[in-house]
């Protein structure tokens, strides 16, 4: 007899007794327990279904039957065979290898995307033989050790301060940053490297890499000037360093113009690291880089990377991307959200920059348009005001005030129209006053979410828990499952 779930409190309980306090959840004041998923839908514990347009790491929509049935039967045969030859491993390489740039031609598997930078940061010290990196600030490489030293934007956070070893340079902000009205603000941005790498030499230190997202997630979706990338590059490799590309969030045709989000820019990185959308939400990641620099390290072990289940999930993964046209559908919808944004902009002075591609779109909330002041305030406000329209959007990004699109990449045309009239009516309501109270901190650090904002999420002021003897008068009609197609 399979268990019954435990009530919504006991859950919520349970989390703050045997989970550490770090861990954040969405919505602190009113989280979500989600108890089911398909395709780019979300559905909690009281039957609500919810658009999901934050679950990158479904890449391919949740649950897909394609991808659950490969992992299922893959795991009825055999699920580890670490050290052992395997079909499922060298095809899944072959195939990946396939994607990319003939000198890009060896694989490395690992777990996650935070292993994965931690073994490029590996193979680019022992090729080039030196300590020294150049990241971007603002950025998020992960969350081991060695990657948040080149994570400035966590530094602050957990009190981590800038290691000799570490060169951070600004990102290249086209909205308010220091170049924005530059005539050639790729170079001038790009120069910033250049000065960076002079000035580890004068100390006597030299430059192992350079490691960027092609597509800036962490800075709140930053898209680079054209040749930005091609002229850091080549700053780059003639001091004798090599570069990363982390494609970790953008990969696999996420960016609707290309399969990496690296191609966009007209390079070709040394080393590529790639996690969250390889296996649809199981874990599974992996570098890929040159066989030169492959070959620099001696010896590499990972008990579950590569394993059979992963490997097959990622295949399968790699087939639904191909067969949906996903890649296209990414870029097309993405228009369509950007589109649709962009005309309800010149009706909302807190609408600022909107920017993107395919299915990676940040959506700024400032103060008003001309000073372009961040509104993390209206953005938290605003996120609360779209989960009331069942719509699930995170901000985040330097100031806390952007909105994150990175949907599953089944979203569609209707998904993105629904979200457009979504923002323009919650827009509307927090401009007029009506939802413009401030967001004061309790004394534990929580947020008090004005209570108009909570009205209809269900239970008392802030907690969203249903009282066990409420039912939901009106519950939302559930959608189709993939197997309830036909």
């Amino acid at each position: 007899m399979p268990e019954k779930p435990l009530p919504f409190k006991k859950t919520l309980q349970m989390r703050r007794n045997y989970l550490g306090r770090a861990c954040k959840l969405h919505f602190e004041v009113s989280p979500l327990k989600i108890v089911r998923a398909s395709k780019q839908y979300l559905y909690d514990d009281n039957g609500c279904e919810y658009l999901d347009c934050i679950s990158n790491v479904a890449h391919v929509g949740h649950c897909h039957p394609h991808v659950v049935h490969a992992g299922q039967e893959q795991m009825g045969k055999l699920v580890t065979s670490a050290g052992f030859l395997d079909d499922k491993m060298v095809q899944y390489a072959k195939r990946i290898i396939e994607t990319l740039p003939d000198q890009l031609c060896v694989c490395f598997f690992v777990n996650s995307g935070s292993e994965a930078n931690d073994l490029a940061i590996r193979l680019a010290k022992s090729y080039t033989k030196n300590e020294d990196f150049i990241v971007l600030d603002q950025a998020y490489h992960g969350n081991i050790g060695s990657l948040l030293e080149l994570s400035p934007s966590r530094w602050k956070k957990i009190g981590i301060t800038q290691k000799e070893w570490v060169h951070v340079v600004d990102y290249p902000d086209l909205y308010r940053g220091r170049h924005k009205d530059d005539a050639n603000p790729a170079l001038k941005y790009a120069q910033q490297v250049h000065t960076a790498i002079k000035k580890a030499n004068e100390k006597g230190r030299n430059v192992a890499a350079f490691i960027s997202e092609p597509l800036m997630t962490s800075g709140g979706v930053v898209v680079y000037p054209p040749k930005y990338l091609k002229l850091v590059y080549s700053f780059v490799r003639s001091s004798g360093g090599v570069c990363i590309a982390d494609e970790i969030q953008v990969g696999l045709g996420r960016c609707g113009e290309s399969f990496w989000a690296f191609q966009m820019h007209d390079v070709v990185p040394d080393i590529i690291t790639v996690g969250k959308p390889l296996g649809n939400g199981h874990p599974m990641a992996m570098v890929v880089t040159t066989k030169e620099i492959a070959d620099s390290i001696g010896e590499f072990n990972s008990t579950f990377g590569g394993n059979p289940v992963a490997c097959a999930i990622g295949m399968a993964v790699l087939d639904v991307i191909h067969n949906e046209k996903l890649m296209s559908s990414a870029r097309n919808v993405g228009k369509c959200l950007m589109d649709g944004m962009r005309a309800i902009a010149p009706n909302h002075p807190m609408l600022g920059d909107i920017r993107g591609t395919g299915m990676v779109i940040g959506i700024e909330i400032v103060t008003d348009q001309e000073s372009k002041k961040p509104s993390k305030e209206g953005a938290e406000i605003l996120a609360y005001k779209l989960k009331e329209q069942k719509i699930i959007v995170a901000n985040d990004g330097p100031n806390k005030n952007v909105m994150m699109i990175l949907p599953p990449m089944c979203f569609t045309c209707d998904n993105a129209r629904r979200v457009v009239q979504a923002f323009d009516l919650a827009l509307a309501d927090i401009e007029k006053g009506t939802s413009n109270k401030p967001l004061d901190q309790s004394e534990d650090g929580k947020m008090n979410i004005p209570l108009n904002i909570l009205s209809g999420l269900g239970g008392p002021a802030g907690l969203g828990i249903m009282a066990e003897e409420e039912e939901d008068d009106e519950p939302d009609v559930k959608r189709a499952r993939y197997d309830e197609m036909d």
